[in-house]
């Protein structure tokens, strides 16, 4: 079906009439001033029945854009888009602008200009116009306007430019009142909230291409806040494919005054309950979490000694004794609450933003999220192995405000036990705010509750029974042994999120990230090697620092990079197409494994290297031999290579250039300028 839609398409296309639109470029003033904005028309006279696009089609066509040719300094604002008109489509509803539309654009010019001078820019402007077919049409314009001390409106054209004005929409009054939201019981449906209308709107016209206008299928209800829209997503274009989902709206409410909706972004639903049986387990999965911190060996070891502590404060009097206990749960407790109450607040923001948070793997779709928890769990696991330690010297539980005597002591010393905690809950804290993160509030916070409590109940229990503290195993190499063991998960952890980071910056894109895991672990070796206490002063400066530049460096490289949309697959049909058409092709054959390969992408394509190339029009494309390709062996037999990095330039009509091995960006000026 697709493909019959796509052909039938394709024959309406050739055998269609070709009407042409009259373009006219209007500039309202006859001179302008130094650095004074002003504006310019573009004007669409269109055949009868034929019209153009909104800046959202609502389908697959393309509104008018202008590439603007300005002298330095000089600076062109956005098209300034009327308000068009909703048409039925093919696939539903299109905005369309009939007759003769008048686009708007601010141009500023230097403000280096001198009265007597000429201010000359130029532009090529495109646009579609559809019947039962649609054509591309373009034009070129060139405008010289005489530069004076005071900007000179054209009289002439001040009818024209007034009717432009009134079709554009107004600004909203009231644009930070402005809200959206999701709800998860129709995940489908964006709720649209607008101050200060008085009289609901006939239609809303999305700007973007995943939202059907108010009038396909959404509905409107006012409320003492304004007007609420109902909008609902579009999921598929008109051959099926998916349509990229996003979390803003915006567009414009048409009405007796018609107002521009400024991008807004769609908050997420609000986390909903889970019913008991479900609760149950997360809260005792929790409590199972936090009672295993105290097996850590910067835990363990301090369990009978903060209890001696409690028997040597109360003396023999049990019930102070099980006060001091309590008093140390709730230190625990409170450090709980601090711990949960910050993830709340990044939770709540986060969902304010838009980033539904359906749990921790939700969270996985974020490269930075994802790589911050690798490096994460990466150096925690680090430390669990024992490359180097972190928070050594406050494994007695201890400092000034824990020696306190009395219970302020006590609750003190349950706050730095959960400080001391928190480097070993990595293998733990993962599965607790996977759990709770979905939660509301009236059940996340109990969640980390039973955690702090599953932390707190060694304590609680032999404060109770202090004869107890006799029955618990001796510490010894056990412990470490058992810290080594949890470093494993750690590793199993960062391993996984490394498969997920490569598929979301994709593979070719990974190597910088692992050679940054190696100099993050180098970094931490050196720490732990040489930056101990019975080192020298100058050592330790000297490790830190250099631990420091390798700690940076390896995070530089692991962080997610922009990526680029340069590079196009190769194919030899291609290369032809684009040179019978007067282009020039730049090919890359590479792979994965070339490691030569992937130090040229990093040093030889800079911003000036790449701004050449685009000023001479060639297109780069990129002939992938990761996995074996028998028709890019052949190519490269032909131009006689047989490894890899090879770089070939290809001019029409002449021979291909053959870069050598190892790029440098003074070669690639010197070969791109040989394009003429």
């Amino acid at each position: 079906m697709r493909f019959l839609i796509a052909l039938l398409a394709t024959a309406t296309f050739l055998h269609a009439e070709k009407p042409a639109s009259v373009s006219s470029q209007i500039p309202e003033v006859t001179a302008v001033a130094p650095g004074e904005p002003f504006t310019i028309a573009l004007k669409l006279d269109h055949p009868e029945k034929w019209h153009s696009y909104y800046l959202n089609s609502g389908g697959v066509e393309l509104p008018p854009s202008i590439e603007w040719k300005l002298p330095t300094g000089a600076k062109a604002g956005p098209i300034q888009w009327p308000v068009p008109e909703v048409k039925d489509g093919f696939n539903g509803k299109s905005f369309v602008y009939n007759g003769s539309p008048v686009f708007l654009i601010e141009i500023t010019p230097p403000a280096s200009l001198s009265p007597g001078e000429t201010f000359t820019f130029s532009a090529a402007a495109k646009w579609q116009i559809c019947e039962t077919s649609c054509i591309g049409e373009s034009a070129d314009f060139s405008i010289n306007l005489p530069v004076a001390a005071t900007e000179a409106t054209d009289a002439g054209s001040t009818d024209l430019f007034r009717a432009a004005r009134l079709k554009i929409p107004k600004a909203h009054p009231s644009p930070t009142g402005i809200s959206a939201g999701a709800t998860k019981s129709s995940p489908g449906v964006i709720m649209l909230q607008i101050p200060e209308m008085d009289a609901p709107p006939a239609e809303f016209i999305p700007n973007e291409p995943y939202l059907n206008p108010l009038s396909d299928g959404g509905s409107i209800v006012a409320n003492k806040n304004g007007i609420q829209i109902t909008l609902k997503r579009k999921l598929t274009d008109m051959l099926d494919d998916p349509i990229p989902q996003g979390n803003t709206v915006s567009g414009i409410v048409v009405g007796s005054s018609s107002y521009m909706i400024p991008e807004t972004r769609i908050s997420a639903p609000p986390a909903e309950a889970v019913p008991f049986s479900k609760l149950l387990p997360i809260l005792g999965g929790m409590f199972l979490g936090g009672l295993i911190l105290n097996l850590m060996p910067c835990v363990f070891p301090v369990i009978g000694l903060k209890i001696m502590g409690f028997v040597q404060q109360a003396g023999e009097n049990r019930r102070s004794i099980a006060l001091h206990g309590v008093t140390f749960a709730l230190g625990v407790l409170a450090s709980f609450a601090a711990l949960s109450g910050i993830l709340f607040a990044i939770r709540t923001a986060a969902l304010k933003n838009g980033t539904e948070l359906k749990g921790w793997g939700y969270q996985l779709q974020d490269p930075w999220v994802v790589v911050i928890l690798l490096l994460l769990m990466f150096i925690l696991g680090l430390n669990m192995f024992g490359l180097f330690e972190i928070g050594a010297s406050a494994t007695s539980v201890g400092g000034k405000l824990q020696s306190k005597t009395g219970h302020t002591g006590s609750f003190f010393s349950g706050v730095l036990a959960t400080v001391v905690a928190t480097p070993c809950s990595a293998p733990f804290l993962g599965v607790a705010i996977g759990a709770a993160m979905a939660l509301p509030a009236y059940q996340f916070f109990p969640a980390f509750g039973a955690m702090a409590m599953g932390l707190a109940m060694p304590y609680l229990t032999l404060s109770l029974a202090p004869h107890l503290v006799e029955k618990l195993p001796r510490p010894g190499a056990w412990m470490e042994s058992f810290k080594q063991a949890m470093s494993f998960l750690l590793f199993a952890s960062a391993a996984g999120l490394l498969w997920v980071y490569s598929g979301l910056i994709g593979q070719e894109y990974l190597l910088p990230p692992l050679l940054g895991l190696c100099l993050i672990a180098a970094g931490a070796w050196i720490y732990g090697r040489w930056y101990l206490p019975h080192k020298t002063r100058r050592v330790r400066a000297t490790a830190l620092i250099i631990t420091a530049a390798f700690a940076i460096s390896g995070t530089v490289m692991a962080l997610p990079k922009e990526k680029d949309d340069l590079w196009q697959p190769w194919s030899e049909e291609t290369v032809e197409n684009l040179l019978s058409e007067g282009s020039p092709v730049y090919i890359d054959f590479t792979a994965q494994w070339c490691y030569t390969c992937q130090i040229n992408k990093k040093v030889a394509y800079t911003d000036e290297v790449l701004a050449l190339a685009k000023e001479k029009g060639i297109v780069f494309l990129k002939a992938d031999k990761t996995a074996a390709n028998p028709a890019i062996e052949a190519k490269l037999q032909e131009l006689g290579r047989s490894a890899i990095p090879v770089n070939v330039l290809l001019i029409p009509d002449e021979e291909p250039i053959i870069a050598p091995e190892v790029l440098t960006p003074g070669y690639l000026k010197e070969l791109f300028g040989k394009v003429p």
